[in-house]
């Protein structure tokens, strides 16, 4: 069985694979920046946040801490419920 490290390894030296994954961290980390900004331009705290949300501030700084290391993709319910809570709104392009 081949290990985490090796088969990370065989795909990065696939060609497209590291231009891929740079715009898709890219993607993220824009969007992280968006809906910090929504939280912080709602001057509200994670645990003022989670409350509005009906959850509680550990997961709300999961859901934060997970989109800037890139190890989860939170549902677009889950982004609509924070941003709400926010006073914003989500809206998707398609182009």
């Amino acid at each position: 069985m081949r290990k985490h490290d090796d088969v990370v390894k065989a795909l990065m030296s696939r060609q497209g694979v590291k231009a891929e994954l740079e715009r898709i961290e890219h993607e993220e980390g824009e969007l992280l920046d968006a809906l910090l900004k929504a939280r912080q331009d709602a001057g509200l705290t994670q645990a003022e946040l989670a409350k509005r949300m009906g959850t509680q501030a550990p997961a709300v700084a999961r859901l934060e801490r997970s989109l800037a290391t890139g190890r989860h993709s939170p549902s677009l319910a889950t982004l609509r419920r924070y941003l709400k809570a926010c006073g914003r709104s989500l809206e998707l392009r398609v182009s």
